[in-house]
This record gives C-alpha cells, structure tokens and sequence, in this order.
C-alpha cells in the first residue's frame, strides 16, 4: 500500500506538470483527492491492516496527500499567472481610442405622455395645480358632489389609510381615487377666473389588462363668467388636433358623472384604421379617451365660487389609455414591468 501512494503521488506530479490550464487541475483533484477519487480507494483498504501497518501506512498516506493538496494548490497559481503573463504579452493597449460609451436612458414613455398632454395645455393658456395623494374624504368625494352612498365610496374601490397625523377619523383618510381633489383646492385658494390642469397619481383597487391599482390621471378645469359647453368642445378639439394630429375627428357622447352636469364622454377617430373600423377601436372607428362636462353648480359652490354669476368646464382622462392608444398597446400592465426590450421601442 505505501508503494501505491508513492506510485499515486509520483503519477501526480507527472500530469499536474502537463495540466495547461485551470480547468485540466480541476480535473486532477477530483482525480487524486476527490471523494471517489484514487487516495480515497487506496486509502479504503486500510481496514484490513493491522494495527502497527496501520499506523505506518497511515503517516505515509497523510504526507502524500498534503503534497498532493500543496502540488495542485501551486499548480493553480502557476497557471494563473501564465494567463496574466499572456495576456500582458497581448496586443498593446492603445489609450487614444475613446472610451467606452453607456447606454443612456430616456424620459417613461408615461412621463413623456403626461409631460406632452401638459405641453398641449399649457398652449391653450392653462396653468399647472398639484396636490397631495394623501387626501380627506370631504375633498375626494364630498365636495364634487359624491353622496355617501355612492358605490364608488364602497372599500372595494377606495384605498382607506391609517393616518395618525391627520385628526379625521380612520375612515376619512384615503389614497386619492382621482385628482379631481386638486379642482377643489385650486377654487379655494384661487379667485376666479380659473384656468388649470390637475395632474398626478390616483389609486383605486383594481387591476387588470386594463386598469392598474396606481395610475396617472390629469384633470382640467376652467371656470369664468359666460362658460359654455361650446368652449369645452373647442378647447378639448384643439388639444385633440394638437397631441394627436389634425387628420383625427373627435365626438361628444351623453354620459353622467356625479361633479359635471352636463356630462359627455369624448371619443376620437381611430388613427388605425383612419375611422373605417378595426380591431383596436372594436370596428367602430371612435376611440374613448376622457370624461367632461359643466361643473356642477354643488361643485362650484363646494370650492368657495358663487355659482350664480359662473359657469365652467371640467375634463379628466387617464395618462396610461391616452399613451395605449397614441402608440396602441394593448395591456397597461407592459408599461410597468420594466421590460427595458418594451421601453427602448419608445
């Protein structure tokens, strides 16, 4: 047996001297001093040693193994070091040539929408309000004319908040579920005439391909003496003409909503299929893409506006449906998973 291990540890050093790179060493250990490997079986057939060959044995069996760990363990520095050396030897490093360049990002395609819808306005006069996420029911609901006992009020729909600092009771605390809030603190602390756009994030408990729990919404508001439906279909006809091009047809349907009386839904021709019908538009050739109307008088009066010498106008519309249907997507949820293969399209 120690003319084995001495046989096992000669063999060794033999191909280790031939081993070329790191993965042929690794291959060697396994081979020696793996668990399978050949010291392991000579070292099995120690049982059947007596006791003194034993002992003998078993020194030769322990100095032959801490030359082969110290053996491979050079080997691996030796090959190192050759590779180091080669690659040094390489072609020469020439420091003029420029460095090399990062990708660089760009605006969300959601911020770039919010960013260009604002723009549009912006042209058409109206000034930027913002306000809290964090809202009061009094303001969210309440003061736009939302009775309590409205579904939309309902747990389900509404994002309550535990809110310490705040001295409304627990259930009068919520994650805004649209900016419309903002129309209401705009009136306050403004004096008519009143021109504005709401933008921001809105939170409501729902999601699927087409509703997000988070999403962006942008509000307008526009309050004077002698306001009438006509100025709201020319000021949202031209921010249509303007954010979607001159080639696109817009349209006022009758709807209803709690803060606007009238109420209509706008649609927009589809740029798809130029309003012959497809797909994307359902083969109707229209497009949804916000709510208006005429404040309500309540609404007025919610915001500290004498609602018998002014009228106004109010419109919201979603950010993510108006950048689905500018670029047609079909599912909302694309914008924010951050597939950075989606986000380089834009």
């Amino acid at each position: 047996m120690r003319d084995r291990l001495e046989g096992l540890l000669t063999s060794a050093r033999e191909e280790v001297r031939r081993a070329a790179d790191a993965a042929q060493v690794e291959t060697l250990r396994v081979r020696y001093l793996g668990r399978k490997g050949e010291l392991a079986q000579v070292l099995g057939g120690m049982g059947k040693l007596s006791p003194e060959d034993r002992r003998s044995v078993g020194e030769v069996a322990n100095r032959v193994k801490a030359e082969l760990e110290a053996l491979l363990a050079g080997a691996v520095r030796a090959v190192e070091e050759a590779a180091l050396q080669a690659e040094l030897a390489g072609p020469p490093l020439d420091v003029t040539l420029p460095g090399r360049q990062q990708p660089s990002g760009h605006r969300h395609l959601v911020s770039r929408t919010l960013e260009d819808v604002i723009r549009s306005f912006q042209r058409l006069g109206f000034d930027v309000f913002t306000g809290p996420e964090v809202e009061l029911d009094a303001l969210n609901f309440e003061a736009l004319n939302i009775p309590a006992d409205h579904p939309a009020r309902d747990m389900q729909d509404t994002f309550y908040v535990d809110a310490p600092w705040s001295k409304a009771p627990a259930d009068q605390v919520l994650l805004r579920t649209h900016t419309s809030p903002g129309q209401i603190r705009a009136m306050r602390s403004r004096p008519p005439p009143l021109r504005i756009v709401v933008p921001g994030k809105a939170y409501r408990v729902d999601s699927d391909a087409t509703h997000t729990p988070m999403f962006h919404q942008i509000e307008g508001l526009l309050v004077d003496r002698g306001i009438t439906f006509a100025d709201l279909k020319g000021t949202l006809t031209a921010f249509v003409t303007s954010f979607f091009g001159a080639d696109r047809k817009t349209r006022f349907r009758p709807s209803y909503f709690q803060f606007t009386e009238p109420s209509a839904e706008m649609d927009v021709s589809c740029g798809t299929c130029a309003g012959k019908g497809c797909r994307v538009c359902k083969f109707t050739g229209w497009l949804e893409i916000l709510g208006c109307g005429m404040v309500h008088p309540n609404v007025l009066t919610a915001g500290g506006y004498d609602a018998s010498q002014l009228t106004g106008f109010a419109w919201g519309m979603g950010v993510e449906r108006i950048a689905m249907l500018r670029h047609g997507l079909d599912d909302i949820r694309s914008l924010f998973e951050n597939d950075i293969r989606f986000l380089e399209q834009f």
